[in-house]
């Protein structure tokens, strides 16, 4: 069985920062991508930033030069480092990874409960 836990939410002002982290547990053999999503009320969920294995990370253009995604494979656990943050980046975010089980040659896709943000002043 393999969890992945979010936590770090809540409510800042604007221009202010949160880190949110995931933190993957379980049976876990490897851990490849591993990325943040998002999704606010009335909206689809998007993609916020990705990472690999081997640390080449991705973003949306909406977060590019405000956010920075991170991981530490030791713990498994990925990070987002959220700075000048704006209304518009309140959302549920969710974290998403890539897993191979112990004793599994397939990977699966495993996502978290999700972590509210709220911007606001």
């Amino acid at each position: 069985q393999v969890q992945v836990v979010e936590s770090g939410g809540g409510l800042v002002q604007p221009g202010g920062s949160l880190r949110l982290s995931c933190v993957a547990s379980g049976s876990i053999f490897s851990i490849y991508a591993m990325g943040w999503y998002r999704q606010a009320p009335g909206k689809q969920r998007e993609l916020v930033a990705t990472i690999t294995t081997g640390g080449s990370s991705n973003y949306a253009d909406s977060v590019k030069g405000r956010f920075t995604v991170s991981r530490d494979d030791a713990k498994n656990t990925a990070y987002l480092q959220m700075n000048s943050l704006k209304p518009e980046d309140t959302a549920v975010y969710y974290c998403n990874a890539d897993i191979q089980r112990l004793g599994s040659r397939y990977r699966f896709r495993y996502w978290g409960q999700g972590t509210q943000v709220t911007v606001s002043s």
